[in-house]
């Protein structure tokens, strides 16, 4: 293993404990003055004798040259393990939209290293136990685990860990239940994890069980719970080198990466861990950090989503928006306009400068209707009580202009107003935000969660950076928290998740086309209706990087 880390204490406290893998090359890089991680990187990426690289790293100083580094480590089959420290946002900035608060340094960087396959790890205990899984000479092929157990308790805490942090422990099939059955005796649970104890002859169930579960199809790394340490008080050392030897022996018979796992990190028997690296054999520990190290090296792993070239822009840039002049914001008519030109769908709507022509567009359009501010000066027009929805007829179109007036009237600063919108009401579909925000090392990224105030609230948010690579948007759909309501909830229709993936794209391309002058943008809410009728962009914003830059 190469270990780069900004940290010197954190070189001595690894390179302490050399049981289970030892080092290539051991670099104490400081602050980085004049050498940085990237270039250390790119040193280990060549040199034979490293098998994996592990980076303790407070600052990135070259974050191009660390992207790249990290795709040509990938390329080489050589995992890089990164523990990031500081992962708190770098400076408090004054933050125009709702994704530049939520996307910190931290979110970004972490979503970069999934892009280009780095594995990052949270703590201590997290990185050796990848380091250590990396040693075994077999890596897995698949998410699957299936771990045999002598305590139905361990069994039971195992299953628990796995369902907490989201590892595949698939049942055992019928085939394969009934095969250890004939031997162990009755087994509990649905066999995965298989409590191998049974009728007490473990000598004989342990090698069964060993064998069952590398000859099941829903299995892809196979795991061996066995507690022991240097001068343990109770059992005997000759019975945990004999199980040992018999874990070996199993494992050599097959083609799936077996590992040895103790249920708690450090705790290990020197002798275990000799016979286990002699046959080239992996100890692991914690059944959290152990399982957890097998898992996120499988999915390192596993097949990456293909690159995808962005579209094409088919529309022009925040520049003919700008026209020259210094905009905090891009308000929101001109926002939606530009990015109905790129292929985001946005509502029906109309920009009116007196109370007759905000009841004429109102009756074209079709009540009920909401009745808006717009202004690049506000760009939070709610905070101000800018925004009357679910105006019903001319009177009440009258009485939501009159109110408008004189709360503008209000407004600190004198802000100026483009006019007033007057904008269809959307009732139904599911709202969500969708936001781009610019991270000043590693550019830009797309921001996607449940909509409304709740986004402030629950941070239930995704994030993936730019370009947008295939499947993207429909993962990021997928997996935060509220993706059930786009199901459909309570016998109602599911949302039309196609229209909402294709906005995203559209989203993110438009933003990477341009991304020399943009800052940040939010859709927020985007209502997705009910499946076939797509989805419709509510409210947006963009903020110039030319503001940025006052």
């Amino acid at each position: 293993m190469g270990l780069i880390s900004q940290s010197g204490s954190i070189c001595i406290g690894l390179v302490a404990d050399i049981r289970r893998f030892g080092f290539s090359h051991i670099v104490s890089s400081g602050n980085e003055a004049l050498i940085g991680t990237a270039e250390y990187m790119e040193a280990l990426i060549d040199d034979p004798n490293t098998k994996v690289i592990a980076t303790f790293t407070e600052t990135v100083k070259d974050p191009e040259r660390f992207v790249a580094a990290l795709d040509r480590a990938a390329d080489r089959g050589k995992p890089v393990v990164v523990l990031k420290v500081g992962r708190t946002e770098r400076t408090k900035r004054a933050i125009t939209s709702h994704t530049g608060g939520l996307a910190g340094e931290s979110r970004v960087f972490s979503e970069v290293l999934k892009a280009h396959r780095a594995i990052e790890v949270d703590d201590m205990d997290e990185l050796t136990e990848v380091l250590a899984v990396c040693q075994g000479e077999r890596w897995p092929k698949g998410r699957r685990l299936a771990v045999v157990t002598a305590s139905g308790g361990q069994a039971e805490l195992v299953l628990d860990v796995a369902s907490e942090r989201g590892l595949e422990l698939p049942p055992l099939p019928a085939e394969s239940r009934n095969e250890a059955e004939r031997v162990i005796g009755a087994i509990t649970g649905d066999g995965n994890p298989l409590d191998a104890w049974g009728n007490g002859d473990y000598a004989t169930n342990l090698p069964h069980a060993l064998k069952v579960l590398d000859q099941t199809p829903t299995a892809d790394v196979v795991v061996f719970c066995s507690d022991s340490c240097d001068d343990q008080p109770m059992g005997r050392a000759d019975r945990t080198l004999d199980y040992t030897k018999l874990f070996i022996a199993a494992a050599q018979a097959s083609r799936k990466p077996h590992y040895l796992m103790n249920m708690r990190p450090g705790v290990m028997h020197r002798g275990q861990v000799n016979l286990l690296r002699e046959h080239a054999f992996a100890m692991i520990g914690g059944s959290r950090q152990g399982l957890g190290a097998i898992d996120r090296l499988a999915r390192y792993l596993g097949p990456q989503p293909a690159k995808r070239a962005p579209a094409a822009s088919p529309g022009p840039s925040v520049a003919t928006c700008l026209q020259g002049a210094m905009r905090k914001t891009i308000n929101e008519y001109d926002a939606k306009r530009l990015l109905a030109q790129h292929g985001i769908p946005v509502t029906r709507e109309k920009l009116v400068a007196s109370a007759a022509e905000a009841t004429d567009a109102a009756r074209e359009i079709g009540y009920p209707v909401v009745l808006k501010a717009v202004s690049d000066d506000i760009p939070h027009k709610s905070e101000h009580g800018l925004v009357v929805v679910d105006i019903r007829d001319d009177a009440a179109m009258a009485q939501a202009w009159r109110a408008l007036q004189e709360r503008l009237a209000r407004v600190p600063g004198k802000p100026r107003v483009a006019g007033m919108l007057v904008q269809q009401m959307v009732r139904d579909g599911i709202e969500v935000f969708a936001g781009i925000s610019r991270d000043p090392d590693f550019g830009h990224a797309l921001a996607f969660g449940i909509g409304g105030v709740a986004i402030e609230v629950l941070r239930d948010f995704a994030l993936r950076p730019l370009p947008l690579r295939a499947g993207d948007a429909e993962a990021m759909i997928g997996e935060i928290k509220g993706a059930k309501l786009l199901q459909g909830i309570r016998s109602g229709p599911p949302a039309d998740v196609a229209s909402l993936a294709h906005c995203l794209y559209a989203l993110g391309d438009f933003a990477y086309a341009d991304r020399l002058r943009i800052a940040e943008i939010d859709l927020n809410p985007i209502k997705v209706l009910p499946q076939g009728q797509g989805c419709v962009v509510v409210d947006a914003l963009i903020a110039p990087i030319q503001a940025s830059k006052e």
